[in-house]
Parts: C-alpha cells; sequence; structure tokens
C-alpha cells in the first residue's frame, strides 16, 4: 500500500481512482464495510483504490480541547486499512486553514486535482468542507460537474444498532469491552511503553507491566479485565493477563494506571511497546481492608483470566 502525507504528495502520474474518506477511528465493521466496497469497486473497474483519512483528529482543531478519545492510533490505523486491500492511504493533516476549505474546494482540490476520483464512496452520512456543509447530495452534485459518480455504500447494522465509532467509545468508556469487540470485528486495542510503577505488584507476587498510554487513548473503565498482550508488533505469540485499570483504590491511590500481570511470563519488559487487547471484563475495582483479601483476589482474577483464555 502507498501511504501519502498530504494530499499534495501524491504523485503527479497517478491515475484515476476510487476514493473514500473519512477519519476512520477503529476501523470498524462499519468502515470496513465502506472500505471493502471502494476495494471492491476499483478493482471491479482496473481501478486504484484509495482511502483519504486525517491527523489529527478534526474535532481537536475545530474545537480545540474536545478531542475524542483514540480507538486506533495512527500507525494501527494504517496498518487495518491495508489488511482491506487498499492500494493507497492518504493522510491529510488537519489544519485551521485545511478546516476552512469550502466544500467545492474541497472537493476540487483533494478529489479531482489531487487523486483523480472516478468513484467516491461514503456512507449516507457523510459531511465535508467547512462547518461541515457539504452533504452526499452536494457531494453527487459536484460529482456531475467534475466527473466523478458516488455511490453510497451499504450500512452495517445488528439488531436495528448502527456501528459507530461514538458507539464503541461509549462501550470502552463503561468497560463493556464484549460489545466494543463485537462492533470492531476484533478486541480493542490498548498500546503504550512499559514504564516503572510501584513495584508494589512484585512485593505482592504479581509484578505488572505498567503501561503509559497516548493522552488520548481509549482506556477503558475502572476494573479487572482478562487481556492478550501483545510484544511490539508480534502478533504470533499473545499471553495472557490479567489487567487492572484504577487507581489502586486500596493503597489509596490518585493517579489512574493500566497495569498487566502477564500469565506464566518471567522477563523484564521496561521500555518495550506492548499492546492490549481486552478480551473480557472480569470484575470493577474494589477496596480491600488488608494485603490477605487482596491478594486473595487477585489470584482468583488470574485464575479467571486463564480459564477465559486458555
Amino acid at each position: 500500500m502507498q501511504r501519502w502525507r498530504g494530499y499534495e504528495s501524491v504523485p503527479g502520474g497517478f491515475g484515476r481512482s476510487v476514493v473514500t474518506i473519512g477519519v476512520f477511528d477503529g476501523v470498524h465493521r462499519g468502515h470496513q464495510a465502506i472500505i471493502g466496497y471502494a476495494v471492491k469497486r476499483a478493482r471491479d473497474q482496473g481501478l486504484q483504490s484509495v482511502v483519504v483519512t486525517f491527523d489529527p483528529h478534526p474535532a481537536e482543531v475545530v474545537r480545540p480541547g474536545s478531542h475524542p478519545a483514540v480507538l486506533t492510533e495512527p500507525v494501527r490505523k494504517a496498518e487495518l486499512i491495508e489488511r482491506l486491500g487498499v492500494d493507497a492511504l492518504c493522510v491529510v493533516p488537519f489544519t485551521p486553514a485545511f478546516s476552512h476549505l469550502g466544500p467545492e474546494e474541497f472537493v476540487h482540490d483533494v478529489l479531482v486535482d489531487a487523486l483523480h476520483a472516478a468513484v467516491v464512496v461514503e456512507g449516507d452520512n457523510f459531511r465535508f468542507g467547512h462547518r461541515a456543509a457539504g452533504d452526499m447530495a452536494l457531494l453527487a452534485r459536484l460529482g456531475r460537474t467534475f466527473g466523478f459518480t458516488v455511490e453510497e455504500a451499504p450500512l452495517v447494522t445488528e439488531d436495528g444498532l448502527v456501528f459507530s465509532s461514538t458507539y464503541i467509545r461509549s462501550c470502552v468508556d463503561a468497560g463493556d469491552v464484549r460489545a466494543a469487540a463485537e462492533a470492531l470485528g476484533r478486541p480493542h486495542r490498548l498500546g503504550g511503553v512499559v514504564v516503572r510503577g510501584d513495584q508494589r505488584g512484585r512485593e505482592l507476587g504479581f509484578p505488572t507491566a505498567n503501561l503509559m498510554c497516548h493522552r488520548y487513548a481509549a482506556i477503558p473503565a475502572d476494573g479487572v479485565y482478562a487481556a492478550r498482550l501483545i510484544r511490539g508488533g508480534d502478533e504470533r505469540g499473545p499471553l495472557s493477563a490479567a489487567v487492572s485499570v484504577g487507581t489502586n483504590p486500596t493503597f489509596s491511590g490518585r493517579e489512574r494506571r493500566v497495569e498487566a500481570f502477564v500469565l506464566d511470563f518471567d522477563g523484564d519488559l521496561y521500555g518495550e511497546r506492548v499492546s492490549l487487547d481486552f478480551v473480557a471484563h472480569l470484575r470493577e475495582q474494589r477496596v480491600y481492608t488488608g494485603i490477605e483479601p487482596l491478594v486473595a483476589q487477585i489470584r482468583q482474577d488470574v485464575e479467571q483470566t486463564r480459564a477465559l483464555l486458555g
């Protein structure tokens, strides 16, 4: 898959294409359907398929301080998009100047001049241009002017629920990682670098890997989870882990942390970048009256994790 930073980086000789545009945070089942449809249409017509996305999230530029929790970091998003068979990914820096492009300018500059779009594939709720003034009807009219067609990709629904990034964020925020996985088509993943903590887990007999996550990362609700830990980019041998998210209330903690006890692992993860795939919520955070009941509960969490993950 070709990757470009900015639509100005598209090679001059790039031919006509089938394009789909969106933030695509999570690359969930709804996104997969739209992108997959664009890839199929491109192959049917012998064209290149292109996904256009944005960095940072447009909300952070349009409404500073309102950045939503991020389901997939840029590198992970690109990996997931590439797996769908896309020919090229164009990441547009979402700057204040770019946010002020009107719908007509956006279409002319990005779709026509840069990508030579023959077909544009979107969902029915697609909006574009300054203040989201453009909709599918306007896009179709502009397509007739500039010589491209607009096709609406079918929505993915289940029991009347339309999958969206907002819905998945709400699931993660509530700790419902099973529902999030159902909408994503895979477990919700949280990445970070392992840093030194208070060493309290080691003293209790359950040393943990403490993750320093991205400031906007979508971290599940406080609680204990069964998860799989992946070291670096190696997904061939995930490790089972019991993960605590919260402030360690038994020890009057204040800082919210993500701590993973890796089952049957004897090694050092400090400084490594790891990822956690959240599989199941085991329980809420609790305050214990002493060390012994806490250790007994951790043992139970570990055995439950082992049973769930095999």
